[in-house]
């Protein structure tokens, strides 16, 4: 559901209903750092955690909201539960208590947004259309029941997007600050540093003694949860595709429908090149009618009324095009006048027109017969598309009505796979070659929403290649692998680990010398451990790790201490291959003064933040005046029912 919201976003409808999509739309602006007022307000009913004004957030807005956010979270990790919701979760309340202050301050001061809004952005979301191209109510049930939506939850984010855009908005919009407040951001990016930069690298340390068989089990019993094996299930997955629907195919008054339907596109439109002079005065435009028609270019005619050739060039035009400049009746004249006609005056929409028809571009479009191919193919794949929603809505009606797993699929000769016990990742512990076909997608994780006496679900699988009818058969609790059987892997572990502590406490040892004045290169050399190479020196301006953000990294650690360090002063970074050690020697202050983009660019970063600001006050402000309440004993356990315990919220 989530990919579809994302190609949504591409498009002008999309951009409203992404918004709210990502937990809260509010979270654009920063809200989870606003400190969030927890006045009193009595005692709120049960099931509701937070209520501002007359809106309230409610258990299951809450278990929404965290469904989604963990479906969000899975596409990158698949193996992720609801405890790792654990540092999201209170930015989450936040902001849905953020929401329902604008929907309270919007219905206290009159800001409506109508039900026609809301439709004419329903009708722009990819695949809602018909063959005929227009809105389709069966093709928005089919978007609804694909994405696991109501029309209702649909509506709500849309009105909420577009009340951010009529209320919280304006607010950050127009914020001004002075450009002297930029000038020391600019020149901070200037400023240089230069130190030292040392690493201490754990493969120094791994050609140690051989671990003891003592020493790997208690290794073992210490770190238990590194080796157990996650919960895992057996599934049975029913394929369900336009293949098994047997030939479709549109007919011949459908083809030729389809076809005048789209004669902009296949039967093309004629354009005419004009060239064009409109003034308020009749006569004038009279003198460059009779110049245009005694012969010469029209560029030439309309000249001495202060016309330049590129005033009067209007280039290629449709019929439509025209009308929109000069009006139907201008236009209908355009087009029924031969090339090299000069028509005029005539009167436009603008004054008195005198045109001249410099050439005819026809109408380049293609016949039925050579648009065939391309018809049958669209309207084949369309019908495919909706019998194929049809099978779907006739399969979830035998389930609702109690049909089994195997009635169902016998019914309609589903082909049916059983899988082995599989991890959220579809992997099985005994098979590690084994793999889900690719079609399957994220079909392991999904089954894992469900439990062994759930009734099974129809998943829609990704890029468009069916749906699978989806059933829990067992579930496997997790339990610690054997460690006979991952003795290998532990003692890797375990030579790893100790090589890390060594590691560490020969950094220690070398920042302690650093510390007491020896320089940090004599620190090291001191060490005397074969593998690690001497102090480098280093060097570097604050403005480069900009670079890092412009490309989506972030800052590596070194670096990020190189920034924060006092001159004399030195401190360790873990990195992914060893202990970084860094010393600073130097600061040599930056200015921007022969920078004025630079600090232009600034200012620009600060007016952002501004506005940011400007929208976080007007929330808190929004929050005093509309009183916000706050059920913090329901809010604690919620948290720790869904967290804690990694309960799924209820669907």
């Amino acid at each position: 559901m989530l990919g579809f919201f994302r190609r949504l976003t591409k498009s002008k409808a999309g951009t409203v209903i992404g918004i709210l999509f990502l937990v809260a739309i509010l979270a654009s602006f920063a809200v989870a750092d606003i400190t969030n007022l927890r006045q009193g307000g009595g005692s709120l009913p049960q099931g509701t955690l937070a209520k501002v004004g007359g809106a309230e957030l409610t258990q299951a807005d809450l278990d929404t909201a965290l469904q989604r956010r963990l479906a969000q979270v899975r596409e990158q990790n698949p193996q992720a539960t609801y405890a790792d919701l654990a540092g999201e979760f209170d930015t989450i309340v936040d902001s849905l208590i953020q929401e329902r202050t604008l929907w309270a301050y919007a219905k206290k001061h009159g800001f409506t947004v109508s039900k026609k809004l809301v439709d004419a952005e329903i009708v722009k979301i990819p695949g809602v259309q018909g063959l005929d191209g227009r809105f389709s109510d069966a093709a928005y049930k089919q978007f609804l029941a694909q994405n696991r939506l109501t029309d209702s939850q649909v509506r709500r984010e849309i009105e909420t997007a577009l009340l951010q855009r009529l209320v919280l908005t304006p607010v950050a919009a127009n914020a001004r600050v002075a450009q002297g407040l930029a000038r020391p951001y600019a020149d901070s990016l200037f400023e240089q540093r230069s130190g030292e930069l040392a690493l201490i690298p754990f493969a120094a340390f791994v050609n140690g003694p051989a671990p003891t068989d003592a020493e790997l089990q208690a290794f073992y019993r210490q770190n238990l949860p590194r080796y157990t094996i996650p919960e895992r299930r057996a599934l049975r997955i029913a394929r369900l595709t336009a293949e098994q629907l047997g030939s479709i195919a549109p007919s011949e008054k459908e083809i030729a429908d389809y076809y005048k339907a789209n004669a902009a596109t296949y039967g093309g439109v004629e354009k005419r090149v004009v060239s064009r002079a409109t003034l308020p005065d009749r006569n004038q435009v009279a003198a460059i009618v009779q110049r245009a028609r005694a012969g010469g270019t029209f560029a030439a005619a309309a000249a001495p009324a202060g016309f330049s050739a590129a005033d009067v060039s209007v280039g290629p035009q449709t019929r439509a095009e025209l009308a929109a400049k000069t009006g139907e009746a201008v236009a209908a004249q355009v087009f029924a006048a031969p090339a090299g006609t000069v028509i005029g005056p005539v009167q436009s929409s603008t004054g008195f027109d005198a045109i001249k028809v410099e050439s005819i571009q026809a109408a380049g479009g293609k016949s039925l017969e050579a648009a065939r191919a391309e018809i049958v193919a669209k309207l084949t794949a369309d019908k495919k598309k909706e019998a194929l929603a049809d099978l779907v809505g006739k399969v979830e009606d035998a389930l609702a009505d109690g049909k089994t797993f195997d009635e169902v699929a016998a019914a309609y000769k589903l082909p049916v796979l059983t899988t082995p016990p599989l991890t959220r990742t579809g992997a099985v512990f005994d098979q590690p070659t084994y793999k889900l076909p690719p079609e399957y997608g994220q079909i392991a994780t999904q089954g894992f929403d469900l439990g062994v006496d759930d009734d099974p679900v129809v998943e829609t699988l990704p890029n468009e290649v069916g749906y699978a009818l989806v059933d829990v058969t067992d579930t496997v609790p997790a339990t610690p692998a054997p460690l006979a059987r991952i003795a290998a892997q532990v003692r890797n572990d375990f030579v790893a680990r100790r090589a890390n502590e060594q590691a560490a406490a020969a950094a220690q040892t070398v920042l302690n010398q650093v510390a007491r004045g020896t320089a940090l290169k004599d620190a090291m050399a001191a060490l005397k451990q074969p593998g690690i190479k001497p102090a480098e020196a280093i060097e570097l301006k604050r403005g480069a790790l900009a670079q890092f953000a412009q490309q989506g990294q972030e800052v590596p650690p070194p670096l990020r201490i190189l920034f924060s360090l006092q001159p004399g002063k030195a401190q360790r970074a873990a990195g992914p291959s060893g202990i970084y050690l860094v010393k600073l020697d130097k600061i040599v202050p930056g200015s921007a003064a022969s920078q004025p983009t630079v600090i232009a660019q600034q200012l620009v970063e600060v007016q952002r933040a501004a506005g940011t600001e400007l929208a976080l006050e007007w929330l808190t402000a929004a929050q005093k005046e509309l009183k916000v309440s706050r059920n913090e004993e329901a809010i604690a356990a919620a948290k720790a029912r869904i967290l804690g315990n990694g309960a799924a919220p209820a669907e």
